[in-house]
Formats: C-alpha cells, sequence, structure tokens
C-alpha cells in the first residue's frame, strides 16, 4: 500500500518521531527535562523573508506561573471536536502529541501535577525575551515583527495597582511592535489612551467607532485601523481586530461612546485598499475576535493570508487554513511565542513556515534585564502580594467550561461572608494554577479576581429569574453560530446544582435546578451574590452594606480557613457528552 507524505507525517507525529510545521503538529518527543535543550525548543525552518512573532491573552502575567489547560471544552454538537473545542487527550491525538511530553504538558490537562513538578514553570516576560532574542538574532532583527492579539494589560495585582501601566513597560521591554485589546479597555477610555501614549508599538482597530452623536469622533475610527510594515523588503499589512462584543461582555461605562462590532463590511474594505492602493505583499488581521470567530470571519472575507486571533485562550500547534488564509492562536498566559515565518514578495504569499513555541522557564533561561524588570515593578506591592493567606490540599485551577476548584473556592468565601442563597461567580478565562500542598499568596488571588469592577455585590432575585438567567448564559457558550458566542465559559454558581444538555434548543438545556439541595421555586425569591458583572441591576433590595471587593473577600476567607480543601466534583452533570472527566460530574466533554 502506498503512503502519502501527509500520511506519514501524520502517524509520525502521532507516534511523537517528528516535529513539523507548515500545518502539521510540532512536538518535543523527549519524556526527560535534562534531555530537553534549548536546540529542541528553538528548532525551526527558516523560511522566506518576514518573521511573525505572536503571544495574545498573557492577562498580565509577567512572572513564570502555573497554567492547567481544560479537561472540559464544549460547544455545540457541531463545534465539538474540532480546533478551538478540543482538550485533553482529543488534542493530543488530533495534533500528535506525545504522552508526558512538554507539548502535552503545556497544550492539556492530562498528569498535570506530575508534569509540573517534572518541568516547572511557564512563562514570564525575562524568559520570552531571551527566546525573542534568539529568534531576532538568527533571522536577522530587520526581518521579525512582533504582534500581540491583547488581553495584555489586566489580569494580576501589579497590573491593577498600577492600571496597566506596569504591564506597557513589559510590552516595551520585549519589544512589541503592534497590538489590539479588549480587557485593556476596561481601565476606561482616557487611561487607555494614556497606556497608548506610553506604547512604543501601535494600538490598532478597525472595528471601533465613535456613537455619540455629541463627540468629535462621532462615526469616526477611535485607533487607526490598519498599519503597513516594511520588514526583509516585504510590505506587511496589519489589519487590528479588537474584541467586537466588548461593550456587552464588559460595564458600559468603561467604553461610553464607543460603538464595538465585528465588521467584516470593513473589514473587507480594507483589505482590498491595502492590495490594490498600497500593493502589500501580505494581508494580516490581527485578531481579538476569538478562534472560532475568526474562522467564520475568514470565510467572509476574502484575501487575508493570516488571522493572528486571541480571545478563547487556544494553543493552535498547527494552523486552520479557511478560504486561502491561515488562522493561528498562541495559546494564554505568556506560555507560547508563535512564530510565522512568510516568504512575501511580488504582492502575494508564496509559502510559509509556523511553530507554537512553549515558553519553558526552567529550561530558557531568564534575561537579566528582565528579572530585573519585574522586580522593579513588583516592588512597591511585595509585601502584599507576597503574603501568605494559607495551603492548599488539592489543585486549584481556572479553566473548564463549567467548573473550576479556584472559581469553587472563591464562591464558597463569597456564600461564607454574604451569607446568600446562590453565589455567582463570572467563567473568565483568565487566572492561575495552584500546586497541592503550595502556598496560596495573595499575589495568586489577585491573579484570580484582579478586575477594575471587583465589587461584590448582595440582592434578591425570583427563581424564574434565575433559571432564565442561567439558560441566557447558555445559549452564549453553546450556540450552533460561533458568531453568537461572546467568549468565557459558563457561569460558576455556588449554593447551586443542575443538568445540562447541551445540544437541546436554546431556552431548555437546563434541568434539576437545585438551590441548597432542593428544586429551585420559580416563585421564590432568593438572595444572591455576584461579582465582575452586572447581574445587581437584574435584582432588587441591593444590600448596601454587604458591598466588598472580591479580592478582599476571598483573602479573608483563606486567612480564616488556614487550609483550603475544595472537592474537584462539579456541581453540573452534562446528559449528553461522555468523555468520564472526574470534575464534570457523570458526563462530560466528548461527544
Amino acid at each position: 500500500m502506498d503512503v502519502s507524505r501527509r500520511d506519514f507525517l501524520h502517524l509520525a507525529a502521532a507516534l511523537g518521531l517528528v516535529s513539523v510545521s507548515n500545518g502539521f503538529a510540532t512536538t518535543i518527543s523527549s519524556k526527560n527535562p535534562a534531555d530537553i535543550t534549548l536546540k529542541d525548543l528553538y528548532d525551526f525552518k527558516a523560511t522566506g523573508n518576514v518573521t511573525l512573532l505572536h503571544i495574545c491573552d498573557m492577562h498580565a502575567h509577567i512572572k513564570p506561573m502555573y497554567w492547567r489547560e481544560p479537561s472540559t471544552l464544549i460547544s455545540a454538537p457541531e463545534l465539538n471536536g474540532t480546533p478551538g473545542f478540543l482538550c485533553g487527550e482529543a488534542f493530543a491525538k488530533y495534533y500528535g502529541l506525545e504522552p508526558s511530553s512538554l507539548d502535552a504538558y503545556f497544550d492539556t490537562h492530562m498528569d498535570f501535577e506530575a508534569l509540573a513538578h517534572k518541568f516547572g514553570k511557564m512563562g514570564g516576560v525575562a524568559h520570552m525575551k531571551t527566546l525573542v532574542d534568539q529568534i531576532k538574532k538568527s533571522r536577522g532583527a530587520e526581518k521579525v515583527l512582533f504582534l500581540d492579539s491583547g488581553d495584555t494589560w489586566q489580569g494580576t495585582g501589579v497590573a491593577l495597582k498600577t492600571r496597566g501601566e506596569a504591564i506597557v513597560k513589559a510590552q516595551n521591554y520585549l519589544g512589541i511592535d503592534v497590538m489590539v485589546g479588549h480587557w485593556e479597555f476596561t481601565y476606561g477610555k482616557e487611561r487607555v489612551k494614556e497606556l497608548i501614549g506610553m506604547l512604543e508599538g501601535k494600538f490598532i482597530s478597525q472595528n471601533v467607532v465613535g456613537d455619540d452623536p455629541f463627540a468629535e469622533e462621532y462615526e469616526e475610527l477611535i485607533f487607526e485601523p490598519y498599519t503597513i510594515e516594511e520588514r526583509g523588503g516585504a510590505k506587511i499589512g496589519i489589519i487590528g481586530q479588537s474584541f467586537p462584543f466588548t461593550s456587552t461582555a464588559n460595564p458600559k461605562e468603561f467604553t461610553q461612546g464607543w460603538s464595538f462590532g465585528l465588521r467584516t463590511d470593513t473589514l473587507q474594505a480594507y483589505v482590498d485598499e491595502l492590495r490594490s492602493e498600497h500593493k502589500v505583499d501580505c494581508v494580516v488581521v490581527l485578531s481579538h475576535d476569538g478562534f472560532s470567530v475568526d474562522q467564520e470571519v475568514a470565510k467572509k472575507v476574502n484575501g487575508i493570508d493570516f488571522i493572528l486571533s486571541g480571545h478563547t485562550h487556544d494553543p493552535s500547534p498547527k494552523p486552520i487554513v479557511i478560504n486561502g488564509c491561515a488562522i493561528m492562536i498562541a495559546g494564554s498566559h505568556g506560555k507560547y511565542v508563535g512564530r510565522l515565518d512568510i516568504d512575501a514578495r511580488g504582492g502575494k504569499v508564496h509559502g510559509y513556515e509556523y511553530k507554537l513555541i512553549p515558553v519553558a522557564s526552567n529550561i530558557i533561561p531568564a534575561d537579566p534585564a528582565g528579572v530585573k524588570l519585574v522586580n522593579e515593578l513588583y516592588a512597591p506591592f511585595d509585601k502584599e502580594m507576597n503574603e501568605v493567606l494559607g495551603k492548599t490540599k488539592g489543585l486549584l485551577y481556572k479553566r473548564d467550561t463549567f467548573f473550576s476548584t479556584f472559581d469553587q473556592l472563591i464562591n464558597d468565601a463569597v456564600m461564607d461572608e454574604m451569607k446568600c442563597d446562590i453565589s455567582f461567580t463570572p467563567g473568565y478565562r483568565w487566572g492561575t494554577t495552584v500546586l497541592p500542598g503550595d502556598d496560596i499568596l495573595m499575589d495568586n488571588v489577585y491573579e484570580m479576581c484582579g478586575v477594575t469592577y471587583p465589587n461584590v455585590y448582595t440582592f434578591e432575585l425570583k427563581g424564574d429569574h434565575i433559571a432564565k438567567l442561567l439558560e441566557d448564559i447558555a445559549d452564549n457558550v453553546f450556540n450552533d453560530n460561533p458568531l453568537y458566542q461572546q467568549g468565557g465559559d459558563m457561569s460558576r454558581l455556588g449554593g447551586v446544582s443542575y443538568d445540562i444538555s447541551v445540544s437541546n434548543a436554546p431556552g431548555k438545556r437546563i434541568s434539576k435546578l437545585m438551590v441548597g439541595g432542593k428544586l429551585l421555586d420559580p416563585k421564590k425569591t432568593y438572595v444572591v451574590s455576584s461579582w465582575g458583572g452586572n447581574l445587581q441591576s437584574a435584582g432588587a433590595n441591593l444590600q448596601e452594606k454587604k458591598i466588598r471587593p472580591v479580592y478582599d473577600v476571598v483573602r479573608d476567607y483563606i486567612k480564616r480557613k488556614k487550609v483550603v480543601e475544595v472537592s474537584n466534583e462539579s456541581n453540573v452533570h452534562i446528559l449528553d457528552y461522555d468523555c468520564g472527566c472526574p470534575s464534570v460530574g457523570a458526563k462530560s466533554c466528548k461527544a
């Protein structure tokens, strides 16, 4: 039987025998950390005349940290099992990852605790800088562009305390050339403009327009829609796409007067303009739409060569090619740097090579200047950030579609202090992971809930309203049209359990909704506490005496407990999927 080169490479990659790119998986096969060298991480088939480096969703994590990928990643039935909705064994099989390898550790939740002790922490700007400098040295700095898909300025205590300034300084140190945004906007319009003024790179977005008829910027673009950068003798047109649902996913007051949207019509116009008027050799969309949304964008807009995506935190060891457009996304939390080499000349792309490089901070040495910078940025807050609040018996992690132990810890803290019937914690995808037996620092608490609107509100909601809210949240997460998914996971609930059939029609997914062990009474009024959103506006009898920042509530709870033990058993039971994940009730994530 004849075996094609593609079939051979897929087979070889699945066995961990090769490292290939440009559409195939890249895996570092050694299981022994001592045997993994910098050459293994840096190894790349340099191609063409331009190199694009890409990061996304760093969420202000400038120090090395642990980050566990999800064990449950569910969407609408037709999307499950496709890139953007793969995790664990399914992810490893799709991308050809060897069990217990460095890539399997970075890309999946499997054997996370053991592999964390084996391979160590991830990311950190000082380690990223060493990697970036090596690429620039080997490639030639004049050929390299460093692009950032946003969600960079927010997510840690040092970011919150400096209102983003510390992270802009870290970006300047890394050499970011161009960026877009999402959580950046939660600092407010004026602060965003100030931070852009500090940024040595460019902030671009073609999809943010003024909508205040009394403002000078009414119906005008707020930011430059694109930039043209020359590298390696090629003209690279980069169009910015900030998160299209910012004004609905986050409180409107931060961006009042600015209108966000997907705007594929104007995106097409700018692609055409770059090609016909500016004669660029390559068109790149630097995006924060989300991995699945960008796949839809590629179907609707012609002439894009590459989309460098962000928002949904997916690692993509190989590109997805749709309508001639290759789409990549570089994970989250500074764990990865994507490298894309392009042969761009004569007005078109002739070839490319791609690799998602894990920033293994125990293997890639730290740049001394970066260590000094991070220490200086943290110095004013060291006493607070390094305070040991307590210890954890089990793994505290964040990501999963329905449940995580760190979110459960937050709900436990809120319910303990607010004496509510139900606690809502938003399904944010950023945070941290704390290993069993480790200290929980105040820094870790900020990493989980360091938002600019942190207050916990306590109020009253009728049972039927609570049921409708959950169905609405589920429709956002599981809508069969990715364009109607605004990102994030299901809200995490304390005091509540429920069953869900993801494949059911909207409004009919959730059943057996229990509060305090009893079926929810549609007519009963419940005391609800929530943070990180606008849920309090839907309630009644706001209890103003109980309003406190969530990070203070969680801090005090951990200090009272001294040792926290959070069950890894989910309060959500999935009725129509089954992969045996222990953290998701009886059924879970594989169709």
